[in-house]
């Protein structure tokens, strides 16, 4: 089965990008995410959803780790050259390296087979609610943030991050010098309705200081609590 492929929205509806090459779980997704309202196109492999991405972004991609041709962590990397596009992995492998690394690709979210499509349609449309989170100003110390272009800057030069650490990021820098607690963090940047754990909050964490570089320094970990955003000097 090929890629089956639609225009931005179609008819005004959110467009998914479901991609594994298991045609029971396509079509299974397909039927779910279509009776919440969404428009579904279809990818059998990475390789095609590269492609399908490059040529007409969807409002999301639902990826597949394991398929042959171009897996879903590579398929993962290469969208990210060229598109911000939310990206939900989907995957056997439950592992806490493989979900590290499918987050160092750039996905989003991470969802481990087996699953319940309610519960992964429920993420979806949790994924697609969250707005451009606006921050008081863009200056920071040696941290710049520009939230119309989603674009940060560290000492001048651009820092690449994906959606959800540019979210995170001006989620704390609306909130600097206020204490948050995990639990916080998870509610506003992810939804209250996500299902994950608050390790999901450490791991993007980790992710982001170490992209922000001299700058990964203004977010403070407050032990057994939470973080902290402090420009420093």
């Amino acid at each position: 089965m090929g890629v089956e492929t639609g225009m931005g929205e179609m008819n005004g509806k959110k467009r998914i990008l479901v991609v594994d090459d298991e045609a029971r779980i396509r079509d299974l997704l397909r039927i779910v995410l279509e009776g919440r309202g969404f428009a579904v196109s279809e990818a059998e492999n990475g390789a095609q959803a590269v492609e399908e991405v490059r040529r007409d972004e969807p409002d999301l991609v639902i990826l597949d780790v394991m398929m042959p041709q171009m897996d879903g962590f590579e398929a993962c990397g290469k969208m990210r050259e060229f598109s911000a596009c939310p990206v939900l992995m989907l995957t056997a492998k439950g592992e806490d390296y493989d979900q590290v690394e499918g987050f160092e690709r750039g996905a989003d979210d991470y969802v481990v087979k087996p699953f319940t499509p309610m519960v992964l349609a429920a993420r979806v449309q949790a994924m697609l609610r969250r707005g451009k989170i606006q921050t008081p100003d863009d200056g920071y110390g040696r941290l710049r943030i520009d939230t119309d272009a989603r674009a940060v800057l560290v000492d001048d030069e651009t820092v690449a991050l994906n959606r959800k650490e540019f979210e995170l990021l001006a989620y704390f820098a609306q909130n600097k010098g206020i204490s948050l607690s995990r639990d916080q963090i998870l509610e506003h940047v992810w939804g209250f309705d996500y299902l994950g754990s608050t390790n999901t909050v450490d791991t993007h964490i980790g992710r982001l200081r170490g992209k922000l570089g001299p700058c990964g320094a203004y977010i403070e970990t407050l032990r057994g609590y939470g973080y902290k955003f402090e420009v420093k000097a």
